[in-house]
């Protein structure tokens, strides 16, 4: 078949709720295209497999251009290259932000049915809570969402460690109010990942008005008399043309999509011209507005062998690997990431702009080192609301050639402010005295860091991305918008972007689950139901 009613380019997070609603008509013939390989790799499964997934061939490889302030620093931007996409390579965490964010995007932000109103039915529509329940979850939805089986204790010593420190424990970041410590919920059903892709889209496969295309890379959308027709795609070194009836839907994420409306001819002129493409549609928001969470972590030296880095040593992979074997819990059936917190830096937020994420190991990310002794652990943080704004942009108009990738981190002062605010109540919770069971003294930064210079150089040296590239092809009335409030590229017919790109403002939060929400939304808008 190279004709079809919907081409979804893409087939992450958000590709895969789409893939799956929309072959949900009878009538409707669906494509879904990914360009790298399907969700076969072991390590994406086992909940613990997160700490292969944040380097390797199941990403793009991207990295960030230069950054002007951090040091010129070029750091890794890890994004998701295998069906799934980030939901495949992700620590699994289940939160939605909160309702503050997007009543923003509604009324500040002027994006018509995206209030906290119109997109909860969205999330609670997706979720199958093994756990929780009432008005606030939902229970047999497609994304599984379940507490931890065994949690590590020193995980359970941080959400202490942050009472200590004076926050309240939140036992469900996502009933509303997001203050405190607690817990991750993950999106882990039966020990096992549930991505999108095991989600949504395995069921869907059995459909046979579903096809759904691996390893094929596409080139550009093809538009004729202002309306997306197709896209062009290489297969087996061959160019091939596929048609679409109805809709080109691109899901390809923050980076990906952008890239891919630019060598399309979607886009400002003046870059187009810069880097000889043709000059379909005058666009300037495409590839603007970049925006992400960007991290430092802080590590610890423990006392003894108390988090997961013992599963390094063979006789304890072995134990580990029975335990998951036989009970589907124990360490491999953990995200590491099991912990966190979400509290105030300015205090005049109404709602807290820092998050935490703790991890009980060390050296587990690409990009960051283990600890000496070998029995470490870490937490990460970032300001949930950067203002700080960067790009993507086109490196060449060869398709092949990964873009230019520019978060344009901490070109606001009041980021790196805020972010250093985060460091510092970081290792006070590391002080507190439900820590100091498990904690022998801090590795990174150290007690030599002390000064605002010292802090400074620390982030400027160290922060990098927590994964969440949003905002560059947004939605929104305004002269950069891309997107209109029903996700249709504004100026052409047919076609649309639904993923994170779309994104006016980021979540105060890990941004999976509000990105499957929004494409849940975009079906809805797609097939004409309320």
């Amino acid at each position: 078949m190279t004709g079809y009613d919907y081409i979804i380019v893409g087939g992450g997070s958000a590709g895969c709720v789409l893939a799956a609603r929309l072959s949900e008509m009878p009538d409707a013939k669906v494509l879904l295209i990914e360009a790298g390989p399907r969700d076969t790799n072991p390590y994406i499964h086992m909940p613990v497999g997160f700490f292969k997934m944040t380097g390797g061939p199941l990403t793009w490889g991207y990295q960030t251009v230069p950054l002007r302030h951090a040091n010129n620093r070029v750091a890794v931007y890890p994004q998701g290259r295998v069906l799934g996409g980030g939901s495949s390579i992700n620590a699994e965490i289940y939160t939605r932000g909160c309702p503050e964010d997007y009543n923003a995007w509604a009324s500040e932000l002027n994006c018509k049915g995206w209030s906290w109103k119109d997109l909860k039915p969205y999330f609670v529509k997706s979720e199958g809570n093994a756990s929780l329940g009432g008005s606030e979850h939902g229970v047999d939805g497609p994304l599984g969402v379940s507490d931890l089986a065994s949690p590590n204790k020193v995980s359970l010593a941080y959400v202490q460690g942050c009472m200590d420190f004076g926050m309240p424990h939140n036992a469900d970041f996502n009933s509303g109010k997001l203050e405190g410590a607690g817990l991750y919920q993950t999106t882990i059903k039966d020990g096992r990942r549930c991505s999108a892709a095991v989600g949504y889209l395995k069921p869907a496969m059995k459909r046979s008005n579903l096809t759904v295309r691996t390893g094929l890379f596409v080139t550009r959308l093809l538009i004729e008399k202002g309306r997306a027709v197709g896209v062009e795609v290489i297969n087996g070194g061959q160019v091939q043309r596929l048609e679409a009836a109805s809709e080109v839907i691109v899901t390809a994420g923050a980076i990906g999509s952008p890239k891919l409306l630019l060598l399309s001819g979607i886009g400002p002129a003046k870059h187009l011209k810069e880097k000889d493409v043709p000059v379909i549609h005058d666009l300037k928001g495409v590839g603007q507005n970049l925006h992400d969470h960007f991290s430092t972590d802080v590590t610890w030296v423990l006392n003894g062998p108390h988090s997961y880095d013992k599963y390094k040593k063979k006789h304890w992979q072995a134990w580990a690997g029975l335990q998951y074997l036989l009970y589907r819990t124990g360490p491999v059936a953990s995200n590491i990431v099991e912990a966190g917190a979400f509290w105030w830096s300015d205090r005049k937020e109404k709602i807290p702009d820092l998050q935490f994420h703790f991890l009980a190991g060390a050296g587990v990310e690409e990009g960051v080192g283990t600890v000496p002794g070998g029995n470490g652990a870490t937490c990460n943080s970032y300001h949930t609301r950067p203002r700080s704004r960067g790009s993507v942009t086109l490196r060449s108009n060869n398709p092949a050639d990964a873009p230019l990738v520019d978060p344009n981190s901490f070109a606001d002062p009041y980021d790196l402010a805020r972010h250093i605010d985060a460091i510092k109540i970081t290792q006070e919770v590391g002080a507190t005295r439900s820590m100091r069971r498990f904690v022998d003294h801090e590795h990174f930064p150290g007690p030599s860091c002390k000064t605002k210079k010292d802090y400074e150089d620390v982030a400027k040296a160290n922060a990098r991305s927590s994964y969440h590239p949003v905002g560059t092809c947004k939605m929104g009335t305004d002269d950069m918008a891309v997107v209109d409030t029903k996700m249709r590229i504004r100026g052409i017919d047919g076609l649309r972007v639904c993923d994170s790109s779309t994104m006016p403002r980021i979540v105060s939060s890990n941004t999976n689950a509000p990105t499957i929400a929004m494409a849940e939304r975009a079906a809805d808008l797609i097939r004409g139901n309320r």
